[in-house]
C-alpha cells in the first residue's frame, strides 16, 4: 500500500467515485450480511493465498482500500451502514471479515489465464514422461496439444494439474499412441499425518497395496508417472514437515509384501 497525495494506492490502482470499472478486470470477495452486500476489490492470487492460511497480511491482498457496495459500480457502502453491522469503521479490519467469511469472485480474465497455466502444467507433464510406443519417443507438445483438440479434454479448474493426468492419459489413448513410463514408490507416513494426508497420496496415482500400521503409521505401495516423482516428494515433505518416508523400489524390491 502506498500513500500518495493523502489518497491511499494500491497495486498501481486508484479507485475513486469517477473509475471506469468496465476497463478493469475486477476480482472480487463478497459477504452478505444483515441484508446487505459487502464487497473488496482484491488481488486474485493473492486472496486464494490468504483463504488457504498462506498469507496473513490483509495490505497484501487489497488492490482498493474502500468496502464497496457494488464494486463494479463504484457504490461505497455508507458508514452507517459498516459501523452497524461491522461495529467498526477500520476497513483494513472490515476487509479481512469479508475475505475469511465471504467467497471469491474471481474474473473471468482471471480464470481463463489460470485455467491456460494448468493446461500448459499437464501438458509438460506428459511431455516429459509419456512416449509414442511405436518408437519409444517423446511425443511433440504440438502434437499433445492437436491430440487435446481431437479428444475434446477440458481442464478440470478444481484439481491440480498432477491430480489430471491419469485421467487425462485415458481420453489421450483413444487419439494417439501414447505410454507412460512409471515408477513405484514405498511410501510411509507417521501417525501425526498419516490420517490427513493418505489420500493425498491416491490422487498422484494408483495404489498397489496399502496397510495400517499397529502404530497408526500408513504404509502403501504407490505407482505413478516418472515425472512427477520430484513432485510427490516435495508435496508430502512440505505438508508432513518431514514425516515420511519415500522409497524408489527396483523390480527385486516389488517381491516386498507390505
Amino acid at each position: 500500500m502506498i500513500k500518495m497525495g493523502g489518497m491511499k494506492m494500491f497495486s498501481g490502482i486508484k479507485f475513486t467515485k469517477r473509475y471506469e470499472p468496465e476497463k478493469i478486470h475486477i476480482n472480487l470477495a463478497r459477504l452478505k450480511k444483515n441484508g446487505k452486500n459487502y464487497e473488496i476489490v482484491v488481488d486474485p492470487d493473492n486472496a486464494v493465498a490468504f483463504k488457504e492460511g498462506k498469507m496473513n497480511d490483509i495490505r497484501e491482498v487489497l488492490s482498493a482500500e474502500h468496502i464497496f457496495e457494488n464494486a463494479k459500480k463504484g457504490i461505497f457502502s455508507p458508514k452507517m451502514d459498516l459501523q452497524s453491522t461491522f461495529g467498526t469503521l477500520d476497513e483494513e479490519e472490515i476487509a479481512e471479515f469479508i475475505l475469511r467469511k465471504g467467497d471469491l469472485q474471481l474474473s473471468s480474465k482471471y480464470r481463463d489465464e489460470k485455467q491456460a497455466e494448468k493446461k500448459r502444467r499437464v501438458l509438460e507433464i506428459i511431455h516429459r514422461n509419456a512416449i509414442n510406443p511405436q518408437n519409444n519417443l517423446p511425443h511433440p507438445i504440438i502434437r499433445l496439444e492437436n491430440a487435446f483438440e481431437e479428444a475434446k479434454i477440458r481442464i478440470d479448474d478444481k484439481r491440480t494439474a498432477e491430480d489430471q493426468v491419469q485421467d487425462i492419459l485415458k481420453k489421450l489413448k483413444h487419439v494417439l499412441p501414447i505410454r507412460i513410463e512409471n515408477k513405484t514408490l514405498q511410501i510411509h507416513l507417521i501417525e501425526r499425518y498419516a490420517k490427513k494426508h493418505y489420500k493425498l497420496i491416491h490422487n498422484y496415482g494408483k495404489i498397489i497395496k496399502e496397510n495400517w500400521l499397529d502404530d497408526g503409521c500408513y504404509l502403501c505401495l504407490l505407482e505413478i508417472p516418472a515425472g512427477i516423482y520430484l513432485d510427490l516428494v516435495d508435496d508430502l515433505s512440505r505438508k508432513t514437515h518431514g514425516g515420511v518416508e519415500i522409497k524408489v523400489m527396483s523390480s527385486k524390491d516389488l517381491n516386498f509384501q507390505i
